[in-house]
């Protein structure tokens, strides 16, 4: 068999041509291709990766952002609870405190009532006591204790000194016939008592001390003496109406004893 060398080296040709021209329009597109190809999946992997790690770390960011709100949260509940439990005992307080002082005035308004009403009774039976004593003390008065009053009312007139008797003094001295002191009794005061009184004021006072006389059965025995606002008496009458200022003026004291 013979070899025909110029169909081998036209085939060798061919076969080099073939090659090139598949590598110069087929393989190495495909080559450009895959790396392209390949590039963009790298690409694409990268900001996957990218986007992966982002995730993680917006993951860890959310993370602690909620981790940080669950904890504010925690702390804000607690705040408003204790702010709640320090309301509420202000207000326990001030409940307390307004129904302490709601009961500290009834008891106190009770207890005024209770006293007004004790001195008021005590009052009311003081001036029963005290009206029927007068009355009393009317009826039994007679001419012999009324000049009896006189020489006591004298014993007083006497007595008196210091600025009662000056402003005594000065009172009686301004008086006149026209502007007479008053000498006021139970009864009418029998000439001989009038005299001794008339010259026990003459005496005092250095001088003739005009009078002028009257009946006053609310006197209840005794004599009163007055001119310019000053005034010397005794009686029983004043005895009780003192005894009677001081149980007004103490009625709860009074009262206990």
């Amino acid at each position: 068999m013979l070899i025909d060398w110029f169909t081998v080296g036209a085939q060798l040709l061919n076969f080099i041509i073939l090659v090139y021209l598949m590598k110069r329009f087929l393989y190495q597109p495909v080559l450009d291709a895959i790396a392209a190809r390949e590039h963009k999946i790298a690409t694409e992997l990268a900001d996957a990766a990218a986007t992966k790690a982002k995730a993680h770390e917006q993951q860890a960011e959310f993370k602690q952002k909620n981790q940080a709100f669950d904890e504010q949260r925690a702390a804000l509940l607690n705040e408003a609870t204790e702010a709640a439990n320090a309301e509420r005992e202000r207000l326990l307080g001030e409940a307390r405190e307004a129904a302490e002082t709601a009961s500290a005035a009834r008891e106190k308004a009770l207890l005024a009532d209770t006293q007004a009403l004790h001195g008021e009774i005590v009052r009311q039976t003081q001036q029963q006591v005290f009206e029927i004593a007068r009355r009393v003390l009317a009826d039994l008065a007679d001419a012999s204790l009324e000049q009896r009053a006189c020489a006591v009312f004298i014993q007083r007139l006497h007595a008196v000194d210091g600025e009662t008797l000056a402003a005594l003094s000065t009172a009686l001295k301004a008086t006149s016939a026209k502007a007479p002191a008053l000498l006021r009794s139970a009864f009418d005061l029998p000439a001989e008592q009038l005299a001794a009184i008339q010259t026990a004021l003459d005496e005092t006072f250095g001088q003739t001390i005009a009078l002028k006389v009257e009946t006053a059965p609310e006197v209840v025995s005794g004599i009163e003496l007055s001119a310019q606002g000053q005034k010397l008496a005794w009686s029983i009458a004043d005895y009780l109406t003192t005894l009677s200022a001081a149980l007004n003026d103490h009625p709860a004291e009074m009262g206990t004893a």
